[in-house]
């Protein structure tokens, strides 16, 4: 539930790695798999006598995403030197934004602890360029030494920046996990690519002095370092410890944070304008970005439910990644839409989180294939079940794997009626103890003959079914 003395906000480095080069230089974003320190230049590492020639295409991005979050664009902005020292930073400044970003006051709905709809404020949507990565041999406060690769330096990244609004761990992850639905839509980022999203979590308690939680690479780590630092801080606050606004960093493997350093002020890092680069008056770009936005996630979920005629929570399931979403469409249009949404969103997505597989792993033909056989009654849906789970643990080519090969080799072709029958007068002769419950008034007792029918059809019977031909034994047989 939410926690009335929590105070949280969020400001997410969002890498826009779509693009071919770097926010000022040419250099390319495809480094990830590239030794240490052999994607740069003179320009992204600062050496004397170099200057930035601005990517546009980045520039248009940034404008893409403020606008998807709802911001205000500013009609013209420009970007800042940020000074500071760190080791990752060859320049010992960063080009940034900062008094005129692309966007202001934009939002974001959330569904909140309540499971009501929440409205996440955006305080801006500014841009910038990254720092390269540090190394450790070690945890980062008893490192010995530290090692330094620039492949990441300049690559473009956007910072979205929330008002204080969230109130608990599970909302922000909640909040986390819909930026990056909509930062899909938008193909800006590849969200499986190392640094792809990184994020600082403020957070304190009320009347309590401000704590920010630096570069966690995770939701699932976000969730967790807050959730730790609440606990620190009501302890700190109980045994009158006194708090100082401070810069801490998240230990995944201890699941702590530690103190890096007292937090700075705006005023720490002298701001000024960066004197090699020019304003931008963006306002014009803005009607033809606009014109080029995809169907976001709110709206395509909206249009899943008035078209398809499925429930809301199986839309907003569907919606929630973009590949899942079109993945659904390609089969709806080949199969009946509700089945469609339930299979995808009940089972195959389950199925799929269980391994840890993308739902490119399955094919749209098999699934299409797997909906037809259970509409035709040719397997029941726990023979279906079977046949998902078979293909997504095929370990060579999925398309060696099809659904009917399934059905035949492992015997998953529901049962014959005649069967059925036979298998349901064993079932009652063979279950006396569960019979008498059963017409002793424990109806409950029907399920344990059903499952013995399930069994000696080899799970090959409809449930349903199943249990109607037990009833009907038992009646006859009670008249008998």
């Amino acid at each position: 539930m939410a926690e009335k003395d929590v105070i949280i906000g969020l400001e997410v480095h969002v890498q826009l790695n779509k693009l071919n080069s770097k926010l000022f230089c040419g250099c390319s974003t495809k480094y990830h798999d590239a030794p240490p320190n052999t994607h740069t230049c003179p320009v992204c590492l600062g050496l004397p006598g170099t200057l930035p020639v601005l990517n546009r295409r980045a520039v248009e991005y940034a404008i893409r995403v403020a606008l998807a979050l709802k911001c205000d664009i500013q009609g013209e902005t420009l970007f800042y030197r940020k000074n500071y020292y760190y080791p990752d930073l060859p320049k010992a400044f960063q080009i940034t934004q900062y008094d005129f970003p692309v966007g202001l006051g934009g939002k974001i709905l959330i569904k909140g602890e309540d499971g009501e709809e929440k409205t996440i404020r955006i305080t801006r949507v500014h841009m910038e360029e990254d720092p390269g990565r540090l190394v450790h041999a070690g945890t980062i406060d008893r490192a010995k030494y530290s090692m330094v690769d620039y492949n990441r330096c300049g690559m473009s990244l956007l910072e979205v920046v929330t008002e204080p609004d969230l109130r608990s761990p599970k909302e922000a992850r909640s909040f986390l996990d819909k930026l990056r639905n909509i930062l899909e839509y938008l193909d800006v980022f590849d969200g499986d690519l190392e640094g792809a999203m990184r994020i600082d979590s403020n957070i304190s308690l009320v009347g309590g002095e401000r704590a920010e939680v630096k570069n966690i690479s995770s939701h699932k780590g976000v969730e967790k370092a807050l959730a730790y630092e609440i606990t620190r801080q009501r302890s700190a606050r109980r045994r009158g410890v006194a708090q100082v606004q401070e810069t801490r960093h998240y230990d995944e493997l201890r699941g702590i944070t530690v103190t890096i350093r007292t937090k700075e002020e705006a005023h720490d890092y002298r701001y000024f304008p960066e004197p090699d680069l020019v304003p931008m008056r963006i306002a014009d770009w803005v009607p033809r970005v606009e014109a080029e936005l995809p169907e976001l996630p709110d709206a395509k979920r909206e249009r899943f439910v008035s078209d398809y005629a499925i429930a809301d929570d199986h839309a907003k399931s569907l919606t929630s990644e973009i590949r899942v979403a079109n993945f659904y469409e390609d089969v709806a249009k080949r199969a009946t839409p509700r089945l469609t949404a339930v299979w995808i969103a009940d089972v195959l997505k389950g199925e799929l989180n269980y391994r840890d597989v993308t739902i490119d792993r399955f094919r749209v033909d098999d699934m299409v294939e797997i909906l037809d056989m259970i509409e035709k009654g040719t397997i029941t849906e726990k023979g279906a079940v079977e046949v998902i789970r078979t293909i997504l643990d095929h370990l060579g080519d999925p398309s060696e794997v099809d659904p009917a090969g399934v059905v035949e080799a492992k015997g998953l072709a529901r049962a014959e009626d005649d069967a059925v029958k036979e298998a349901v007068r064993a079932a009652v002769k063979e279950c006396s103890q569960a019979v008498a419950d059963y017409r002793s008034g424990n109806e409950k007792a029907i399920n344990f003959i059903v499952g013995m029918v399930m069994k000696k059809t080899r799970g090959r019977a409809d449930p349903g079914e199943a249990n109607r031909l037990v009833k009907e034994e038992l009646e006859r047989t009670g008249r008998a």
